[in-house]
This record gives C-alpha cells, structure tokens and sequence, in this order.
C-alpha cells in the first residue's frame, strides 16, 4: 500500500511538472510567432544558448536571442507571411539536479497573406530547462535538428 500511495504522489508530481512544461511552451511559442522579441528571449537564462541549424554558430545570451527574433520577425512581415511554432510529442525527464531535459517534434506552419497554410519546417527540439530564483522556468539550452538535414 506503501508504494501505491508513493507511485499516485510521483506521478501527481510528474503531472503537475508536465502541465507546467506545457504552458511554459505554449507562452514561449505565442511570443515568438507574435514577435515579442525580448520577452521571448527573457524565456532563457541570460547566458541562453539556441544551436539552431540556420545558424552557422549557436546565438547566445538574451540581447542576441532578441536580435535574432527581431530580424526573423521583419523579414517574414516584409514577405507577408506568418509562422507558427507547434511543439508536439513532448517528452520531460526530470534530472536529479532539478533541470528538466525536454525533447519534442517541432513544425513549423508557414502561412502566406491571402494564401493556404503549409509545413515549413519539421524539426526535433531538444533543451534543457532549469528554474531561476523565483521557480520560473527558462532554457538553458536548446539545440534544434530539421528533417531534411542529416
């Protein structure tokens, strides 16, 4: 009876870190895909890196991160065309340090002005998440893999 008891308290635990990771995402998405540049960037600690593979080096530190969301942003406005981010398959390993490693599937949805939406992109997404002094959650860590690289 013991264990069973243990078991629902872990996995009540689990659920309500799972549920926490999700709304992370979800917020974190909504802000890149409406250009919220800095407070996008202020989701990763200040030293935040994102490995992404359109990048020829990792983007590191916030002021970067903003930068980058910013250009990106203008670019597609000046193309007409919206981006969203959907996260899909989302896989949370608590580590004993407290940090969460995530791995998902990530699409990207490109829709043109006056046009149909398409898959732009299919990527794998995998961070590390760690909690600043107020419990929040921020990236650590991101390193991103698309589909049609090897």
């Amino acid at each position: 009876m013991t264990v069973q008891v243990e078991n629902v308290v872990d996995r009540t635990a689990f659920a309500r870190v799972y549920a926490e990771v999700q709304q992370f995402y979800a917020r974190h998405m909504y802000l890149l895909d409406s250009g919220a540049a800095r407070e996008w960037a202020e989701t990763f600690t200040p030293d935040g890196v994102f490995a992404a593979p359109s990048a020829p080096q990792p983007i590191v530190g916030r002021a970067a991160l903003t930068a980058g969301v910013e250009q990106a942003h203008a670019e597609l406005r000046d193309k007409g065309e919206q981006h969203r981010h959907l996260l899909l398959s989302v896989d949370v390993a608590p580590q004993q340090d407290g940090s969460l490693v995530v791995r998902s599937y990530a699409q990207i949805i490109a829709t043109p002005r006056d046009g149909a939406p398409r898959l732009h992109l299919m990527c794998v997404t995998r961070d590390l998440l760690v909690r600043d002094a107020d419990g929040r959650l921020l990236v650590r860590h991101r390193r991103v893999t698309r589909d049609d690289r090897a």
